[in-house]
């Protein structure tokens, strides 16, 4: 333990390192039947879509220590997130670092309270035209504003737990830094998985905000507009009696 808090002898793992480490993890979980789904990045952006980048970005907002985000960055860019896996409130992953064992990491994420979740599908409801629209992050600024403003869709720092097995001090130490950037890989590939880790029923939340646009329309289907052209006109146009 000393020699964890003396940097005279603490160096950071090379890449080389790292990477030969989590391969021979996987291989002794393997051997047990325990199948790991890795986190794999691609190149030097560790996100792609909206929903991707979107959670980087909020995660970025609240670390308390910058130091640590660039290296969990480095982490999982260099596949040291060995098994990552999403569920309701939580997220639990295997992170190699430089021993042989992997770092057990566990996230907690509370829930939208009822309330709170009825708020913002009834200030979304203008704004979705469909499912499609959603997953690929299509919508206004001001709806993708509801997920970073406070008391939005992405949790602040007073509704995530972290916990790591590492013996880093930080509330947000490099393991954990690396499977917070790991959930938005994730959500590159599923962003339906934001709902399921916020609790949030995605087929209601869909239905909704359509339907409240739905009625909108309706509502207003006996408005006239200056590009309704009058049914004398229209046969004027056409030739029609």
């Amino acid at each position: 333990m000393p020699k964890y808090w003396n940097t005279q002898y603490y160096s950071q793992p090379t890449a080389e390192e790292l990477k030969h480490n989590a391969e021979k993890s996987s291989a002794k979980a393997k051997r047990k039947g325990i199948i790991y789904d890795p986190v794999i990045v691609s190149g030097r952006q560790i996100c792609t879509s909206w929903w991707g980048n979107a959670w980087c970005e909020n995660l970025e907002r609240y670390a308390d220590y910058a130091s640590r985000i660039e290296r969990g960055r480095r982490y999982v860019r260099n596949g040291s997130v060995i098994d990552l896996q999403i569920s309701r409130g939580k997220v639990t992953a295997r992170v190699q670092g430089t021993r042989k064992t992997p770092y057990k990491i566990e996230i907690r994420i509370s829930p939208l309270s009822e309330e709170k979740c009825q708020d913002i599908m009834e200030r979304c409801g203008r704004k979705l035209d469909s499912l499609d629209a959603l997953l690929s992050g299509d919508f206004p600024e001001d709806m993708k504003d509801l997920f970073f403003e406070r008391n939005g869709l992405f949790p602040s720092p007073a509704e995530i737990s972290l916990n790591c097995s590492c013996p880093d001090w930080a509330l947000m130490c490099k393991h954990v830094a690396a499977a917070l950037y790991g959930i938005g890989t994730r959500f590159d590939r599923n962003p339906l998985l934001f709902f399921e880790l916020r609790g949030i029923d995605v087929d209601r939340f869909i239905d909704v905000t359509l339907q409240d646009r739905i009625e909108e329309m309706l509502g207003n289907a006996g408005n006239r507009t200056s590009r309704m052209i009058d049914d004398e006109d229209l046969s004027a146009i056409f030739g029609v009696i």
